[in-house]
């Protein structure tokens, strides 16, 4: 066989197979005729005229994200640096626009953002950046959308997925939250330290007056004691002053009787003579009629005079019901 009908064979072989080519799904091929846009190939096998079309160009018309890093300032003066991720696509009905009219298409969303952001977060403070973050990501996909559609490109959706501000200001609203909580946990300390001061305070109270009412029953019952004792010895003879002497003298006895019975007791009870009771007992009853009669004689004393310049005082008696005042008549 000659070369030259090999080499044409070959050639042959060359045109048919470039006449042929395939398209993926979610893809649009855009083909020119000498430069010139001719038609938009979906996916599938395809024709086109081979040297005189060529593809131009394919378009993905998959959901595409875009992560915008902005760095702006709030209305506090605090510098932050926010992540916008912009979710889009290329409208099937608008391959034409979205491949001629656009060259750079993120350069283009990712200016949008830029202007967006900037104009909402210098309007916020701080803390109000992070509450209303979604109102940004809503204002950011209604600007892309006015601008994007014309240019055949579908704003799916606009998340603000990060904010992040400058070190020292997350320091300082760490140290922010641990005060405040350090304030509620103290607030509750005391509150709790406080009922339980005065659930003690109300617990020694009522343990004070059951123990008094105790103290007094006992007392009243020891009286009512004492009293039956003293009626029985005078029932026999004794008098109330012995019967008092021998009262004495027996709790006398039971309290040293109770001393000696505590082992670990190291109370030394003084006096400790026998008669110490009764000279007790006497020295009571002999305070107590000294002082009985010390009181009769200051009632029977003559009322006193004491004169001092213009004024008189008088030593007030209660027996005296005379009028000081009266001149005394002799005759």
């Amino acid at each position: 066989m000659p070369v030259f009908l090999i080499g044409f064979l070959v050639f042959g072989l060359f045109f048919l197979l470039s006449s042929f080519f395939t398209v993926k799904q979610q893809t649009a091929v855009v083909i020119e005729r000498f430069g010139k846009f001719t038609s938009i190939r979906s996916s599938g096998l395809q024709l086109k005229l081979p040297i005189i079309d060529r593809i131009a160009g394919r378009v993905n018309l998959r959901i595409q994200q875009l992560d915008v890093i902005i760095e702006t300032k709030t209305k506090d003066n605090v510098f932050i640096k926010m992540k916008v991720s912009v979710q889009f696509n290329v409208i099937q009905d608008k391959v034409y626009e979205a491949f001629y009219k656009l060259e750079y298409p993120h350069d283009q969303i990712t200016a949008y953002v830029f202007d967006v952001v900037r104009a909402e977060v210098p309007k916020l403070i701080l803390d109000d950046v992070f509450v209303r973050k979604d109102d940004i990501a809503i204002g950011v996909k209604r600007e892309l959308n006015e601008a994007m559609s014309t240019y055949g490109y579908d704003i799916i959706n606009t998340l603000v997925t990060d904010i992040d501000p400058d070190i020292q200001v997350k320091n300082a609203m760490n140290r922010i939250n641990a005060a405040d909580r350090e304030k509620t946990a103290a607030t509750f300390e005391s509150e709790a330290q406080r009922i339980r001061i005065v659930a003690k305070a109300k617990a020694e109270a009522e343990s004070k007056k059951l123990q008094g009412q105790g103290i007094a029953d006992q007392r009243r019952e020891i009286a009512r004691g004492l009293v039956e004792s003293v009626e029985v010895l005078n029932n026999v003879g004794i008098n109330s002053q012995e019967a008092s002497a021998l009262i004495v003298i027996t709790q006398h006895y039971d309290t040293l009787q109770a001393i000696g019975a505590d082992t670990n007791s190291n109370l030394i009870l003084l006096p400790n003579s026998p008669q110490a009771a009764s000279d007790m007992l006497n020295n009571m009853v002999t305070s107590f009629t000294a002082s009985s009669i010390m009181g009769e004689q200051m009632k029977n004393q003559p009322k006193r005079v004491k004169k001092n310049k213009d004024t008189t005082s008088l030593d007030y008696n209660p027996s005296d019901t005379s009028n000081p005042e009266e001149p005394t008549q002799t005759v």
